[in-house]
């Protein structure tokens, strides 16, 4: 294995260990604390940029080995047919041997290319969903904390234990709505009442010249 091939094989080694450290199971304080380092170290920011830098080249090492693998393949698919129609041997016993271990390096650093890129996007992901569930459940924490102060608080100014602030105060809100639908048909049946009477005496007024003609 080739030096640049050996690093790739440790920098697998290195994500497999990250990824371990990662989905370990560690207390929410720890957890949040070691997010929070990574998150806010510049040191961290620069190794993530010079990362980054290294899985381009080794996109371009998988697609080079992607490469050889396919011109592999057609070298013995063109012998096999050459043999397969009676002609004589295109490749002899070490030529093939030769094929094969190059066909077997080709596809090696082919699987450990990709391996390496793909577990590098499972980390990317995992890192993610980590952080976003750390803020789940830190909002979730203030939102607690937040509900048990405002509930004192109700408990305190209403006077009624067994009742939650926001439940008391939507019970208020509903009876001011009852106590204005109650005033509003007070006003329409006053209403009413008055243009029953304007209308009884403007029929009482058209009666009144019939009679007298």
């Amino acid at each position: 294995m080739t030096l640049y091939y050996s690093m790739v094989f440790m920098l697998l080694m290195l994500e497999m260990f990250i990824f371990g450290s990662l989905i370990f199971p560690l207390p929410f304080t720890w957890r949040r604390r070691l997010f929070t380092f990574i998150s806010e170290s510049p040191l961290v920011a620069k190794v993530q940029y010079g990362m980054k830098i290294t899985f381009i080249f080794i996109t371009v090492l998988f697609i080079d080995s992607v490469n050889r693998v396919y011109r592999v393949q057609l070298e013995l698919a063109a012998a096999s047919k050459s043999e397969m129609r009676g002609g004589a041997a295109v490749l002899g016993g070490s030529e093939r041997m030769e094929v094969q271990a190059r066909k077997f390096y080709s596809q090696r650093n082919m699987y450990l290319c990709g391996f390496t890129l793909f577990l590098s996007l499972i980390l990317n992901r995992t890192y993610v969903m980590i952080l976003d569930q750390l803020r789940l459940e830190e909002e979730l924490k203030e939102l607690k904390g937040d509900s048990s102060v405002k509930s004192k608080k109700s408990v305190n100014a209403l006077g009624d234990p067994s009742e939650p602030g926001e439940v008391a105060k939507l019970k208020e809100q509903l009876k001011a709505k009852d106590r204005d639908i109650e005033h509003l048909k007070k006003q329409a049946d006053g209403l009413s009442r008055e243009y029953n009477r304007l209308g009884d005496q403007t029929s009482a007024s058209d009666a009144t010249p019939k009679k007298e003609r």
